[in-house]
């Protein structure tokens, strides 16, 4: 996956900021709503010190007076501080909806956009390290939307009154400070954090292998097992968290370094400030309570710089964790519908293989000028050696992949002109490594059809021969098949994988070694349930043992990519060619 280059870029920062947009949409009262919550918030805020300082005057003058005006003041300054807090907790609640709906959007999009890639693509990805990205992506979404909106905004607006204050009550050495000092803090932190950055990336990218490495590992857990390696797997596990530890600890040392510059302008400011106002109730030109209230100010002014600080700091690695899971939508899939691709009319099912190239890549060939067809309602299977190519028959038909040469139609349809959904509605798979969802056989089953009926189910397991293992299970179709459906032995797995295919009801069927993990009982149940079904529609079969398809309409024999035989059973033993040597060769296996 290539590396997005948000956080280098501030183009690409706005286009992913620009990303965002349409999934606000949802909620414009409720962004209007918050915005305005946070204005009165900020407003409320800003007269505080200038309350205080009207109090410690009052206070100062009355101290042989009643002190009607003070405590008028202490309710004033009281309900004040009551309304920030309590705007800023309505802001909350009110933009939470808009800020989780743009997570779940921008989740959804991504997602839909990794099942819209093609299988090169799964092939090659790893599933640690690109769930890591989703998972920190969608929590860049919230920080970026909470943040940006609800802190610099009102950050910037507190600032620009604090100054204006300070520069109509007090005088322009007081809003020149200010200015100086907030120039100088941003300034600061923009240049650290960006060269920070590299710190903040290298770690999550550390942590993303670390993540991965971790994921495989326990999928392949009985492997782990079989060979006797935990200390190695702790080991390479070891080895990938010993970098994130050594990128983390310099991530944070150039942490400390920015926090350190910070509070040396916020102290420098403050402390220039505060002389100066001192000097200035020593003079007599300014009361106690203008102290107070500059005081007061300029705390109020650092708080949220410093946290602003903070907050850029995190949009910077919001932005690039974002740019990672936004990153996966500039990958776009080798197999795409085209402009004006047109739905499948599958009427008779007759599928053709004209004159067929492909390769996984140009300097690795796999089909070489393949032609055959398979008649309408006919079972035809492909036989030959491991790499011939047959299985590749298969995700050509199911449009997994293009050929580069020649083309497959079904009804005389080119699959490149037609949608891929009408397609694969249209063919079922019985897969030769089948893989389940970790939930329920049920679950499992209805797979191939989510809104079929329970007896439409039970019909399809009968036809897989699943009945009578489903019978002896505790919990019947309410078992749970574990990840992968490790807990299902492999010809449990392939049974539950035709029935969910037979439940799909397609036009086309595709059995990829259907039956390679089954034993010989199993297997001739299987292989007459196939054969009932298979009559009612187009097959094509891959197969290794041929005793398993002798009954097939037509048997096409492949080469290292070539067709170099083809008829029946019957008819290719009686011409003594390649496949009769294969049989032969099966046959003496068997007795062996």
């Amino acid at each position: 996956m290539p590396e997005s280059p948000a956080g280098d870029d501030p183009h690409a920062d706005w286009r992913l900021i620009y990303q965002l947009l349409p999934h606000l949409k949802d909620f414009p009262g409720r962004i209007l709503l918050a915005l305005g919550c946070l204005i009165v918030a900020k407003l409320s805020g800003v007269a505080l010190p200038m309350l205080l300082k009207h109090i410690v005057d009052g206070l100062d003058q009355s101290k042989h007076t009643i002190v009607i005006v003070p405590l008028s003041l202490l309710l004033a300054y009281g309900f004040a501080r009551f309304v920030n807090v309590l705007m800023s907790e309505l802001r909350d609640v009110v933009f939470g909806r808009v800020a989780e709906r743009a997570m779940r959007r921008g989740a959804l999009q991504v997602f839909r956009h990794l099942h819209a890639l093609d299988l090169d693509f799964h092939l090659s990805r790893r599933t640690g390290g690109l769930s890591r990205d989703i998972e920190r992506g969608v929590a860049g979404i919230s920080f970026l939307l909470r943040f940006s909106l609800f802190n610099i905004i009102p950050t910037v607006l507190e600032l620009a009154l604090v100054a204006a204050i300070l520069l109509v009550e007090y005088g322009w050495v007081f809003a020149v400070i200010t200015a100086v000092a907030v120039l100088l803090y941003v300034a600061f932190s923009i240049t650290v954090t960006e060269w920070r950055t590299q710190f903040v990336r290298k770690a999550n990218q550390l942590d993303s292998k670390a993540n991965t490495r971790a994921i495989d590992s326990l999928l392949n857990y009985e492997t782990v097992k079989y060979f006797g390696n935990e200390a190695h797997e702790a080991a390479e596990y070891d080895r990938f968290l010993s970098d994130w530890e050594q990128a983390q600890q310099q991530n944070r040392l150039s942490l400390g370094a920015l926090n350190v510059g910070q509070s040396l302008i916020v102290a420098g400011s403050l402390t220039a400030m505060m002389v100066i106002a001192a000097q200035g109730v020593a003079r007599g030109g300014m009361t106690l309570g203008d102290f107070v209230a500059i005081n007061a100010y300029v705390v109020q002014l650092f708080i949220p710089l410093n946290f602003l600080g903070f907050v850029y700091r995190e949009i910077r690695r919001a932005l690039t964790d974002m740019g990672r899971m936004f990153g996966l939508l500039d990958v776009q899939p080798k197999v795409r519908d085209q402009a004006q691709a047109k739905t499948l009319r599958p009427g008779s099912a007759q599928v053709r293989f004209e004159h067929v190239g492909f390769g996984y890549s140009p300097q690795r060939p796999i089909l070489k000028d393949v032609s055959f067809e398979i008649p309408a309602g006919q079972t035809v299977a492909v036989v030959g050696a491991s790499g011939a190519g047959k299985s590749t028959l298969a995700r050509l038909l199911f449009r997994f992949y293009d050929p580069g040469q020649g083309r497959v139609t079904i009804d005389g349809q080119d699959l490149r002109e037609v949608t891929q959904q009408s397609l694969r509605s249209a063919i079922a798979v019985v897969p030769q490594d089948t893989v389940l969802f970790n939930d329920t056989l049920l679950y499992n089953l209805q797979y191939g059809r989510p809104e079929a009926t329970r007896e439409e189910v039970e019909q399809a397991v009968r036809l897989a021969h699943l009945d009578g293992f489903i019978r002896q299970l505790p919990d019947g179709y309410a078992t749970l098949v574990g990840e992968r459906g490790l807990k299902l032995s492999g010809g449990e797995k392939q049974r539950v994988a035709i029935a969910r295919a037979l439940l799909k009801n397609p036009a086309i069927l595709i059995f990829d070694e259907a039956t390679s993990s089954l034993d010989s009982a199993s297997e001739r149940a299987i292989l007459a349930a196939i054969e009932e079904v298979a009559a009612q529609r187009t097959t094509l079969v891959i197969a290794h043992r041929l005793s398993t398809i002798v009954h097939a309409d037509q048997i096409v024999v492949l080469e290292q990519g070539r067709v170099i035989e083809r008829g029946r059973h019957d008819d290719l033993l009686a011409a003594n060619g390649a496949y009769a040597a294969l049989w032969r060769l099966q046959q003496r296996q068997q007795l062996a």
